[in-house]
């Protein structure tokens, strides 16, 4: 059997690309042409990655479930992610509530359906993210969380192990951690 190996489990809106930020609350972009990684990511993912640790986006995509945006414009974004990130080794995406019964953030599944495809040792992994789902859905899978806090109008539920500002840091805490 091989060995289980560690991830960093990646929120993708606001963690690897910019969003757009209205009276506090974040919005994802709508189009691959608005969607840009923010400052740090490729090089962070590649760092992570070089370390051996296995690179997992996992994101709600609660706008395709309102039908305000086509599961096409998520997968050409995605496409574009791949592109600029190529050491991604998988997306989980929920569209929607019904869907996100198990998989949606703040619930787990996405999380522990990447474990099983993967074989990753979740209690040597991590999950990066900027909302209280991102870090819900660590601490409920069993992985340590790293907030990234941008300020948002929104309260978190439970404590991250770690509160950082950017994803450059969060790259820091981790590796820091787990050489």
């Amino acid at each position: 059997m091989t060995a289980l190996r560690p991830a960093v489990f990646l929120d993708r809106d606001g963690t690897l690309n910019v969003q757009t930020v209205r009276n506090g609350k974040p919005y994802s972009p709508a189009t691959a042409e608005e969607f840009q990684l923010l400052p740090g990511v490729a090089e962070g993912c590649r760092a992570l990655k070089t370390a051996g640790f296995a690179l997992v986006v996992a994101t709600n995509q609660p706008d395709v479930g309102r039908g305000v945006l086509a599961p096409a414009a998520v997968e050409a974004m995605h496409a574009k992610l791949r592109a600029l990130v190529p050491e991604i080794d998988r997306i989980e995406v929920c569209y929607d509530r019904e869907d996100g019964a198990r998989r949606r953030k703040p619930e787990p599944g996405m999380l522990l359906d990447a474990a099983a495809a993967l074989d990753l040792d979740l209690g040597r992994s991590w999950m990066v993210g900027d909302r209280w789902r991102d870090v819900d859905c660590g601490r409920r899978a069993g992985v340590r969380a790293v907030f990234i806090d941008f300020g948002y109008a929104e309260e978190l539920k439970a404590q991250p192990e770690f509160k950082v500002r950017s994803f450059a840091e969060a790259v820091e805490v981790i590796l820091s951690r787990d050489p």
